[in-house]
Parts: C-alpha cells; structure tokens; sequence
C-alpha cells in the first residue's frame, strides 16, 4: 500500500488549499510557493498537477463553478431564497464577496479562461432566474432575471462596502417588488 496520495487527492489537497487562499488574501497576492508550503509539498510537485499559476486558477474557478438545480420548492422562494442564502453568508466573517468577481477584478482578462469562467457563472445563474421566472409566468422573463441578476450583485458589493447584511434584504425586497409587477401586469392584460 503507497503511502502517497492518489493524484485525485492531491489535486484537492492543491485545489482546497488554493480556493482557501486565493478567497481570502486575493489572487495576485498568493503565489505558487505559499500554496505548496501550506501543503508541504514543492513547487515542483505543483506544477505537475497544474503547469503554471493560470492553470491553477482556472481550476480553482472551475471548481466554484457548480450547476444551480432547480428544486420542488415554489419558484419564487427559490428565487428569494437566493438573497437569504446570501444575508447568511455576508454575515460570515470569511465571506469576501463573489469569488469571480473578485478573480475578473485582480485578473481583468489577463487569464482568458478565468474570465470566461466568471462570464459563464454569471450567465448560468442568469439563466436559472429565468427559468424560475418562466414558470411564474413572468412578463418579459429575460430582462426580470437580468435586473435580479444586477441586484443580487449589486447587494453584494453594497453589503461588503457598507458592512451591512441588511442591503441584501433591500435587495430581496426590490426582487419581489419587480417579479409582482411583473406578474400583475401580465394579469391585466388577459
């Protein structure tokens, strides 16, 4: 029996050590060597796992990266749960915002592939308001889950600026404002 990890382990011990990282000191900030000092491996070992830092940090990324389900619940609380789960993390001293945001802030388009996760996370979550808004019947499903998108951001970056878990609940409450009128304006026109 070896008593080295299997590559699948060792490239989670780099991935959660990495993700761990670069959240909370900011990309740029962490190199390569305080990764694989935190491990208590070398330099060397990391890049046989991951070639070079941009690698690494597109698979940090993708490992963020996960599919938002849909669930049985109404869609509407699903869609307002979103702030909630938000209000409980922004009130976690670990919490630091959007971890793609954070990336496409330090990186611009610096490291393409992480760009282009950041975009394809934002777009997902997009689409899954859209979706949700869809079986509420929605007018204009579209531009509601974009608007919903911007506030949930815009909640975010208030929250951290402020402070304040309560701008996540000013959000909330506009997200509801908007998918209501949404719905009776619908409602008046049958």
């Amino acid at each position: 029996m070896s008593r080295w990890p299997s590559t699948e382990d060792m490239q989670e011990r780099i991935l959660e050590t990495a993700d761990r990282l670069f959240y909370r000191q900011g990309i740029r900030a962490v190199g390569v060597d305080t990764i694989a000092d935190e491990i208590g491996i070398s330099k060397r070992t990391l890049y046989n796992y991951y070639p070079s830092k941009d690698a690494l940090i597109a698979a940090y990324m993708s490992r963020r990266l996960v599919t938002l389900e849909i669930s049985g619940r109404p869609p509407l609380d699903q869609i307002l749960g979103v702030f909630d789960g938000l209000e409980r993390s922004v009130t976690s001293k670990r919490f630091r915002g959007c971890a793609f945001v954070n990336a496409v802030a330090e990186l611009g388009e610096g490291v393409p592939e992480a760009h282009k996760l950041a975009v394809t996370f934002k777009e997902n979550r997009r689409l899954w308001f859209r979706e949700l808004l869809s079986r509420l019947a929605v007018e204009d499903k579209d531009r509601l889950a974009t608007q919903i998108a911007i506030l949930l951001d815009g909640a975010i970056a208030t929250a951290l600026v402020r402070g304040d878990s309560a701008m996540i609940s000013a959000a909330k409450e506009a997200a509801a404002l908007l998918i209501e009128g949404s719905t009776k304006k619908k409602k008046r026109r049958r």
